[in-house]
């Protein structure tokens, strides 16, 4: 476990994230206590929900830090803050992650960080009213479109398909970058032809929609080889349910992991004590994130190319030898 000595010498190095050391208010046998700043995501979405969710198991942990739920924008927005300092921890997808370590667009150079890990699948949700004439990616030419918010993944992933399905120069949709809450609204009073989502079934704020206004789901996994010739093995094909949606029938999509990740300088028996804590009350922490999602260590370790953390490395060796 962690000193206040090693605390503050790790401060004393300029540690940004570490946010404050102090003793906690109602606890004081606790001790000096580890205030970590977690990039989650925009209200309504399952990284929102996540985020949430392990810090309230987290704060039930005597020999825990504290985890701060940050919301942003989600993906890029905060490995971006990850890597100027201003959050010790963040969830990404898969390919923004890869992007993040390779230094590539929308990343002007390497972000140093490593994985706690894979928590679950994110699904591509392209979304339309159901009395729409709109039946497939290219019927939205010229259409306006919300790509997801700036700086998310959502917004990265929906650049890419529209790119791959030829809707550039004159047959470029028209653009809008809103939070999820801001393209519910936006489709809800049909300022909007579509628009863009990237997280876990259902999304509470997609499902409460399609129970107001019959939706559809455009099918997406045409494009799943083409992304993956050009961007990388980030992108799998995975089937949205019909039933949460009220959708008439399965959707199948692009599926993309969700890491859960960390500043490469946060102390190793801090990362072991998270991943503790994240495993003993997955299923609580999870029942908001995704349908029948499975938060197995087995699984957890598959990070692609961005790096376990040394103290992930040793919690999982402590529960597989």
């Amino acid at each position: 476990m962690w000193t206040r000595r090693g605390v503050l010498r790790l401060a004393g190095r300029g540690l940004a994230v570490l946010v404050g050391v102090q003793a906690a208010a109602c606890s004081s046998d606790r001790g000096p206590v580890l205030r970590l700043r977690l990039g989650t995501g925009t209200e309504g979405g399952a990284y929102f929900s996540f985020g949430h969710a392990f810090a309230a198991a987290v704060a039930d942990s005597v020999r825990s830090p504290v985890i701060i739920p940050v919301t942003t924008s989600a993906s890029v927005d905060n490995l971006r803050r990850l890597d100027k300092g201003g959050l010790a921890l963040a969830l990404t997808t898969a390919d923004v992650a890869e992007d993040a370590i390779r230094g590539r667009h929308p990343f002007t150079h390497p972000v140093h960080l490593t994985a706690l890990a894979r928590i679950y699948v994110n699904y591509t949700h392209l979304v339309v009213r159901a009395d729409d004439s709109v039946t497939a990616v290219r019927d939205l030419a010229g259409q306006r479109v919300v790509l997801g918010a700036e700086s998310s993944g959502a917004q990265v992933i929906s650049q890419r398909l529209l790119e791959l399905a030829g809707l550039t120069g004159s047959r470029a949709v028209i653009q809008e970058q809103l939070s999820l809450k801001g393209s519910v609204e936006a489709l809800r009073r049909r300022r909007v032809r579509a628009f863009f989502w990237s997280g876990g079934v259902p999304t509470p704020a997609v499902r409460d929609l399609s129970r107001e206004v019959p939706l559809r789901l455009l099918a997406l996994d045409t494009y799943v080889e083409p992304m993956r010739k050009k961007y990388g093995p980030a992108y799998t094909t995975v089937v949205i349910p019909a039933k949460p949606y009220g959708l008439d029938a399965p959707v199948p999509t692009i599926g993309t992991g969700s890491y859960l990740v960390a500043r490469p300088d946060i102390p190793h028996d801090v990362v072991y004590e998270l991943l503790r804590v994240l495993f003993a009350h997955r299923v609580d922490i999870m029942r908001p994130v995704s349908a029948g999602v499975r938060l197995e260590p087995r699984f957890a370790i598959s990070t692609g190319t961005v790096p376990l953390h040394p103290g992930a490395v040793s919690y999982y060796r402590s529960v597989h030898g």
